[in-house]
């Protein structure tokens, strides 16, 4: 019984002794490709020794997590992704206002993005909607490739077509409320079911149809112009389309999580991430969008927006929660749950 007690004792007190896990120093939620948040993790480690464990989830998730723990949040800081949910989610109070002393050198539509959200969310990237198509596949079948948004409709690209859920992902719901604009709601919706048709899948992440498009699972894919060119790079035979009749595009974002546990970090992150040393890392990571800080090397591979047909996308509207349940409630009755 005696060497029973000593034992115990000398386990417990070994347990007491053991050195305890590191509390996390930073938790970030990145939406963006996972080569650019591991290095982004990895760059802001080396230069302020304060290490981030990253979550890695679509736009439409990260929304959904930011959320559902608005009343004991685990996460810090929300770095990436479209704009949408991050105005979302200042409308919801779920983040917190925070002017950098960065927000001076960003470009007019980053500094636009703070403003409209009370300074609750800021600009980080500008990426172009579009079309992507493999180009292998376009010439095995001998098809035209698509060159507007009402060719994805055509039953020449049967089961051939990919675009992401927009429950889950920021991209379709993007891809949603682009389509809205340029043809009006309802006729919107009559491509949307036409296009349902057509489509072989719905990914969680807005990355998802792209990378299955070049690597032939399918023709063609709705997607941020800079992913196509991504997977291009990449060596894939894949080739980006900004669609004739307009398009629009994301303001990937930025935002604190209300009731960040490790705020003075999530600010040193944020001010960080709006460097120009930061900002050329998505390049390094072969991620083309378009930097915000005007001091930021802008990748020859990027989107020229001077050349493509943007439309005047309605951030105010379509950023709205009401407006974006309302929009996913109905794509999800009239279109997700119909049969093909």
């Amino acid at each position: 019984m005696e060497i029973r007690r000593r034992l115990y004792f000398v386990g417990t007190l070994a347990l007491l002794l053991a050195p305890m896990p590191a509390a996390a120093q930073l938790n970030v939620l990145c939406p963006m490709a996972a080569e650019w948040c591991s290095l982004a993790a990895t760059e802001f480690e080396k230069a302020t020794g304060i290490k981030p464990s990253m979550t890695l989830k679509g736009s439409g998730e990260s929304f959904a997590q930011v959320a559902a723990e608005k009343a004991n949040p685990k996460l810090d800081i929300w770095f990436g992704g479209t704009g949408d949910p991050h105005l979302q989610a200042a409308e919801l109070d779920l983040t917190m206002p925070y002017k950098s002393p960065l927000l001076d050198q960003l470009q007019p539509w980053a500094k636009k993005q703070a403003e409209q959200s009370g300074y609750k969310a800021v600009g980080l990237y500008l990426g172009v909607l579009g079309i992507g198509y493999n180009t292998e596949l376009v010439a095995k079948k001998k098809l035209p490739p698509p060159a507007c948004w009402k060719d994805l409709a055509k039953p020449i690209y049967a089961g051939d077509v990919q675009m992401a859920n927009p429950n889950a992902s920021g991209t379709a719901y993007t891809a949603i409320a682009t389509l809205v604009q340029v043809f009006g709601e309802e006729d919107a919706f009559k491509l949307l079911k036409d296009m349902h048709k057509n489509i072989s899948s719905y990914s969680r992440q807005g990355v998802g149809p792209i990378k299955a498009t070049a690597r032939g699972e399918n023709m063609v894919a709705v997607a941020f112009i800079h992913d196509v060119v991504t997977e291009a790079q990449g060596g894939f035979p894949v080739k980006s389309v900004a669609p004739c009749e307009g398009t629009g595009y994301e303001i990937g974002s930025m935002s604190i999580i209300k009731g960040a546990r490790n705020l003075e970090n999530a600010r040193k992150f944020y001010d960080w991430a709006l460097t120009p040393a930061a900002q050329a890392l998505a390049a390094q990571a072969k991620s083309y969008q378009l930097p915000s800080n005007v001091g930021s090397p802008v990748s020859p591979l990027s989107p020229k927006p001077a050349e493509i047909k943007l439309i005047d996308y309605n951030f105010a509207k379509y950023g709205a929660s009401a407006e974006r349940k309302r929009l996913l409630e109905r794509w999800e009755r009239e279109v997700g749950s119909t049969p093909k």
